[in-house]
């Protein structure tokens, strides 16, 4: 395989995986609909730059390790999954308050309001420890990335390009979810809306917390 053909084939193929519903969507989508788009921007960029550190990793050999350590393996799947079930928990039973205050100074700023409008720098964590606190994003990286690395090339500087490549389309598919999110802005601010979308969310990320917790390695 040669170098174009690599790159082309890779683009290809993570450009159908970052479309793909998962974790990082549902948490970019539903602060873009709730939070706006200053704070879904920042946990974007949070999730992006977990991509590039497990590229990194994954890289420079620690993904290997992570691949045939069961107890460090173990360790990051369940703090990741508390984590996950943690915020999905949260979301879920969320009262139904405004859900952005600061567009509707007519209501009351209760504490789950308050927690919508935290700080950009709060949301680009929480998308940092979503994407670094999975261990199959590791896994992943570590089996997926060495098939498109060619033949008498630098497997590190080679694989962290591929990284940065798959963290450039989330942050393009993110952009696109953001902007498309923007117009229903109104809509989305609904006190019933914005209560449905959150038990959705959160919904989905028990169920992938418990997916975690209680999955097996062979």
């Amino acid at each position: 395989m040669t170098t174009p053909h690599a790159l082309l084939a890779f683009l290809i193929a993570s450009s159908l995986l970052t479309i793909t519903p998962g974790l990082d969507t549902a948490l970019v989508l539903r602060c873009a609909a709730l939070a706006g788009p200053k704070r879904a921007a920042a946990a974007a960029a949070g999730i992006c730059l977990g991509l590039l550190t497990w590229g990194l990793a994954a890289s420079i050999g620690l993904g290997e390790l992570l691949k045939a350590s069961a107890l460090g393996y173990n360790v990051l799947r369940i703090a990741g999954a508390c984590y996950l079930i943690f915020l999905g928990a949260k979301l879920f039973f969320r009262r139904a308050t405004s859900p952005n205050p600061a567009l509707d100074p007519n209501q009351t700023v209760g504490s789950d309001s308050r927690s919508l409008l935290e700080s950009p720098r709060r949301w680009f964590l929480r998308g940092l420890l979503t994407n670094l606190l999975n261990p199959k994003v590791g896994i992943f990286y570590v089996t997926f990335l060495p098939l498109f690395i060619p033949a008498h090339v630098n497997v590190i500087l080679f694989s962290l390009l591929l990284a940065g490549i798959h963290a450039y389309e989330g942050i393009v598919w993110f952009a696109i979810i953001i902007t498309a999110v923007r117009p229903l802005g109104r809509w989305l601010r609904n006190a019933r809306v914005a209560k449905t979308l959150d038990r959705l969310t959160g919904a989905i990320f028990v169920a992938f917390g418990l997916r975690l917790l209680l999955e097996s390695r062979s």
